[in-house]
């Protein structure tokens, strides 16, 4: 079992920038386990999209909507994934939702922190 506790979300006015935190908690078989980190976002009445994500080898992966905007990075000393988000714009407001994978194929979901960006 991996636990996921999120931070960082909030309020921003547009061309803002918030940094959205994930730690990892768990047994130490199942942290050594994980190999994808990343962040997925939900925005009201539509469905669940990629934000970007990052592996174990700290190969990236964003979506077109996010890239040369957002980075996301990884401390795996701290079992953390961090996702910078600069030139923030009213359509990413979200909830953003951390998630991992374990090489075993189990997913693992955070309970989502909400980033609202203002016009």
């Amino acid at each position: 079992q991996v636990q996921l506790v999120e931070s960082g979300g909030g309020l921003v006015q547009a061309g803002g920038s918030l940094r959205l935190s994930c730690a990892a908690f768990g047994s130490s078989f199942s942290i050594l386990s994980i190999n994808v980190m990343g962040w997925y976002r939900q925005a009201p009445g539509k469905q669940r999209e990629l934000v970007a994500h990052i592996n174990s080898g700290g190969s990236t992966n964003y979506a077109n909507s996010v890239k040369g905007r957002f980075t996301i990075s990884r401390d795996n000393a701290k079992n953390t994934v961090y996702l910078q988000m600069n030139s923030l714009k009213p359509e990413d407001t979200a909830v953003y939702l951390c998630y991992v994978n374990r090489i075993q194929g189990y997913a693992y979901w955070g309970q989502g922190t909400q980033v609202t960006v203002s016009s």
